[in-house]
């Protein structure tokens, strides 16, 4: 029974992190404070967390090793004209209204 519940907590609060899918529209990085976010055109985002009103995606922390390879794939991206598929964290903890990145795959 605690098993069952445990995992219902886990699928429960994964349901709603956001997935998109399409070709890198632009990205900001902000000297101010290194924020960096992007858009994507060519799909909707489905399965956005609330918090989540923008269109826009945030790389969590842009200093760490996976937020540095996270901005690699996305230039890459962008520069080949490459469709991405992104996932997020069902957080906004970066920034209040877009949602964290938790992975980024490049397709084609």
């Amino acid at each position: 029974m605690r098993i069952m519940f445990l995992l219902s907590l886990f699928i429960s609060t994964n349901i709603y992190a956001g997935n998109q899918s399409g070709t890198v529209d632009y990205i900001i990085v902000r000297a101010s404070d290194g924020l960096t976010y992007f858009t994507i055109k060519g799909g909707e985002i489905v399965d956005n967390p609330p918090c989540a009103t923008q269109g826009y995606w945030m790389i969590k922390n842009e200093n760490s090793n996976s937020g540095k390879m996270q901005y690699s794939m996305i230039l890459s991206a962008q520069a080949s004209g490459k469709t991405i598929n992104v996932t997020g964290m069902n957080t906004c903890t970066r920034w209040g209204d877009g949602e964290d990145v938790n992975f980024i795959q490049i397709k084609n």
